[in-house]
C-alpha cells in the first residue's frame, strides 16, 4: 500500500493532471478576463520547492512537536490531531476526486457559479466537498469500529498524495540533507530517547495513550491468528516519497527509459527497505522499529551509487540550481537552455513586494516565499491579450517580463 501510494503520487502529474493542464492552455481564448483567470488559477497552484534550509527546519519543529505530544499528550490533545486530519484528509481527498473526475469527464469542470466570500466556484466542487467532508466525518465518529482503518487508509493516502504534488525535492543535495536529518531524527527519538526520558518517545506518542493517533496508515492482519494491524506512519511515506518522485521528474525531462533512469530502481528500493523494517521488526521480537533506518539507505543511498557509477552524480547534486530554470505546465523544472523545448521564450526577472509571492501549508512541511507567475502560460497570454491590459496585469502582480537573451 505504501509502494503503491508513492508510485501513484509520482505518476499522478504525468498521467492525470497533464491532460487538464494541456488542455486548459490549448482553450485559452484572447478574452482579458479568462487569460487572467488562468493566472489566478495556475498561481493557486504553485509547487512549494524545498530548500536545505527548510530542511532542517522541518526536522527541528518535528522534533518539537514531538516533545509537546510526550508530555502534553491528553484527550483533547488528541481529538485536535483528529480534526486536524479530517480537515486536511477532506482537503487531499477533494482535490483527488476533482482531478480524477476533470480527467474523465473533461467539460464536467466548466459550470461556474459565483458564492459570497468564496468567488467563483466549479458545481463539479461544490458536489464534490460535501461527499468529502460527509466522508471525514463519518470515520471520526465511527473511528473504534473494525472498519474504521479503510476510512483512515483513503483520507491518508490522498493527503500524502496532494502532499507530494504541492512539495517538491529540487536535487539530491537538498534530499541528501532531508533524509540525512530524518534518519538521525528517527533513530534518536527510538532508540536514544529512552537513556534520556526512560521511555522511548516515539513509541510512547505512537501508542497515543490508548487512543490512535491518525498519522500511520494501516490494515488488518487477516491471516494472523493473534489479528492486529500492519502499520506504516505517514512521514515514512512521504519523505522517501519525495525523492522517488524526483527520480521520476528527473527521468522525464532527461528522456530516461525505464531501466536506465532512476524511478524503478528507488521503486523497488523502498519496497525492499520495507521488508528489511519488517525483518528488523521480527529480529527485535516486537521492538518498534524506525522504518527510516531501512528505507533512507535503500533510497537515497541507491540514488547516489547508481548516480556515482553512471557518471550522473554531480548532475543529480546540482539539478535545477546551476542555471536559470524554467516550467513546464506540470511545474517541471527545465535548465533555461531547453525553454524552446516547453515553448517559454520569457523568464521572470525581478519579483518586487510581497504581492508577487506565495505562501502554500503542506502537512509536515515548512512554507515557503517563491514566484507566483507560470512561465508557460505568459507567451499564450501575451499573443491573446492587448499590450495595454497586458502591462497593466503584470504591474499588479508586481512582476517584470523580460525576453530571454
Amino acid at each position: 500500500m505504501a509502494v503503491g501510494t508513492i508510485v501513484c503520487a509520482s505518476l499522478w502529474s504525468e498521467f492525470i493532471a497533464s491532460k487538464q493542464g494541456h488542455e486548459s492552455n490549448d482553450q485559452l481564448t484572447p478574452k482579458v478576463s479568462s487569460a487572467a483567470e488562468t493566472v489566478r488559477n495556475d498561481s493557486s497552484k504553485e509547487i512549494i520547492h524545498i530548500n536545505v534550509g527548510a530542511a532542517v527546519v522541518f526536522v527541528i519543529v518535528a522534533s518539537v512537536l514531538l516533545m509537546l505530544l510526550f508530555f502534553f499528550m491528553s484527550a483533547w490533545f488528541i481529538w485536535l490531531l483528529i480534526v486536524l486530519f479530517c480537515i486536511s484528509g477532506t482537503e487531499g481527498m477533494h482535490t483527488c476526486l476533482v482531478t480524477v473526475i476533470l480527467r474523465i469527464f473533461k467539460k464536467s469542470g466548466n459550470k461556474k457559479v459565483n458564492l459570497p466570500c468564496l468567488g467563483e466556484v466549479t458545481v463539479l466542487s461544490m458536489g464534490v466537498l460535501p461527499f468529502c467532508l460527509a466522508f471525514a466525518i463519518f470515520w471520526a465518529a465511527n473511528q473504534h469500529v473494525s472498519y474504521a482503518w479503510f476510512g483512515q487508509d483513503v483520507l491518508g493516502i490522498c493527503l500524502i498524495i496532494t502532499a507530494l504534488q504541492r512539495a517538491r525535492l529540487p536535487n539530491i543535495k537538498v534530499a541528501s540533507v532531508l533524509l540525512s536529518c530524518a534518519f538521525a531524527y528517527d533513530i534518536f527519538w527510538v532508540f536514544v530517547s529512552p537513556l534520556i526520558f526512560n521511555k522511548s518517545v516515539m513509541i510512547a506518542v505512537a501508542e497515543g495513550g490508548g487512543e490512535a493517533i491518525p498519522v500511520l496508515l494501516r490494515i488488518p492482519r487477516f491471516f494472523d491468528a493473534w489479528g492486529g494491524y500492519d502499520m506504516i506512519g505517514f512521514g515514512d511515506i512521504f519523505l522517501p516519497g519525495l525523492l522517488v518522485a524526483f527520480a521520476f521528474r528527473y527521468d522525464r525531462s532527461s528522456k530516461k527509459g525505464i531501466l536506465n533512469g532512476y524511478f524503478l530502481w528507488l521503486t523497488i528500493g523502498y519496497g525492499v527497505g520495507l521488508i528489511l523494517a519488517d525483518v528488523g521488526l521480527y529480529l527485535m521480537d516486537g521492538l518498534g522499529q524506525p522504518a527510516l533506518l531501512y528505507l533512507v539507505p535503500c533510497t537515497l543511498g541507491l540514488i547516489v551509487i547508481l548516480g556515482w557509477v553512471r557518471g550522473e552524480l554531480k548532475h543529480l547534486w546540482n539539478y535545477g540550481s546551476s542555471a536559470p530554470v524554467s516550467r513546464d505546465p506540470l511545474g517541471e523544472q527545465f535548465p533555461a537552455g531547453k525553454a524552446e523545448d516547453v515553448g517559454n521564450n520569457t523568464k521572470v526577472e525581478n519579483v518586487v513586494g510581497l504581492g508577487a509571492a506565495l505562501v502554500l501549508s503542506c502537512q509536515h512541511i515548512q512554507t515557503m516565499l517563491f514566484d507566483i507567475l507560470p512561465l508557460s502560460q505568459t507567451p499564450q497570454i501575451a499573443a491573446q491579450v492587448q499590450p495595454q491590459t497586458y502591462q497593466l496585469l503584470m504591474h499588479c502582480l508586481h512582476v517584470e517580463i523580460v525576453p530571454l537573451q
